[in-house]
């Protein structure tokens, strides 16, 4: 099978003109950094909590999953390696926007509105504190960089980017998704502070979501009952590893393995979410 891209986490292969296997590697990246120790399980744990996700939200969106089942893979991927972190998908259009919804005020939002009273060009209310709610959730996006940062652009520059009318309809399925996410995780505990989202075009022209949904690598989850207003809050998912990084000095740079008890508490906040979010044990 021909590989046709190699990210972060994830690795792409082309099984046809109309499908692709994306698998889920155990790499951890932070401060776009690939780390040289890998959290072990933790690809299976996102493809997986992705796959709920993805089913979840079905009634909004079509997605790109065609099966997680191995049995359904290429016998290449039917292996005990491609085992539970592979999914088989339709190929899309991707569109080049990173998709991000922000439901609390924090990280570079946060910083941001210190600085201005605005997040992507989107002007809050006076007052807000640190991780607090908004008033409603809102759309900031950013461009799809093949390296280094992706940058914050506005809703106008989405607009030129790739159209008014497909602009305004990736706006309102993102909020919606978003809603309805996280209306369930609150019932489960859980505060999803904001997220983002990837979304392609099929041969019909159809707006389909892919890539992954909701994992601890793409969102921000807080427990509810340790959030409070007006600091930065635990979560479940990789701040954890980045908070340590910045209070050790941590050179991702240099090659140094992280910690044997860093390297389990990480992976044990991805089970911990699994389990919250899909009801059972990983």
């Amino acid at each position: 099978m021909k590989k046709i891209s190699s990210g972060k986490v994830r690795e792409i292969y082309e099984v046809d003109d109309d499908k692709l296997l994306l698998v889920v590697s155990d790499r951890i990246s932070a401060f776009d950094f690939i780390l040289p120790s890998p959290i072990p399980d933790k690809g299976k744990i996102l493809n997986q909590i992705s796959a709920f996700w993805f089913d979840f939200i079905k009634d909004i969106i079509p997605n790109h999953v065609i099966s997680t089942n191995s049995k359904d893979f290429p016998e290449e991927f039917q292996t005990e390696e491609f085992e539970g972190r592979s999914m088989l998908v339709k190929k899309l259009k991707m569109i080049p926007v990173e998709c991000i919804v922000r439901g609390y005020i924090t990280g570079s939002g946060w910083k941001s509105y210190q600085e201005n009273g605005t997040v992507c060009g989107i002007t809050l209310p006076e007052g807000l504190q640190e991780s607090e709610k908004l008033p409603e959730p809102i759309f900031t996006p950013t461009t799809k960089a093949a390296e280094g940062h992706d940058e914050n652009i506005s809703f106008e520059e989405v607009c030129q980017l790739i159209g008014e009318d497909l602009a305004k309809e990736l706006r309102a399925k993102t909020i919606e998704i978003y809603s309805k996410c996280a209306a369930y995780a609150a019932t489960k505990g859980v505060i999803i502070a904001d997220t983002k989202f990837e979304f392609g075009v099929d041969e019909n022209g159809t707006l389909v979501i892919g890539d992954e949904v909701l994992t601890p690598d793409s969102s921000r989850f807080w427990p509810a009952d340790d959030y409070e207003v007006g600091r930065g809050q635990k979560s479940f998912d990789k701040q954890y590893l980045r908070d340590w990084m910045k209070s050790t000095g941590y050179d991702p740079e240099a090659g140094i393995p992280i910690p044997d008890e860093v390297i389990t508490t990480t992976v044990n906040k991805y089970k911990e979410a699994y389990k919250i979010l899909t009801g059972k044990d990983f």
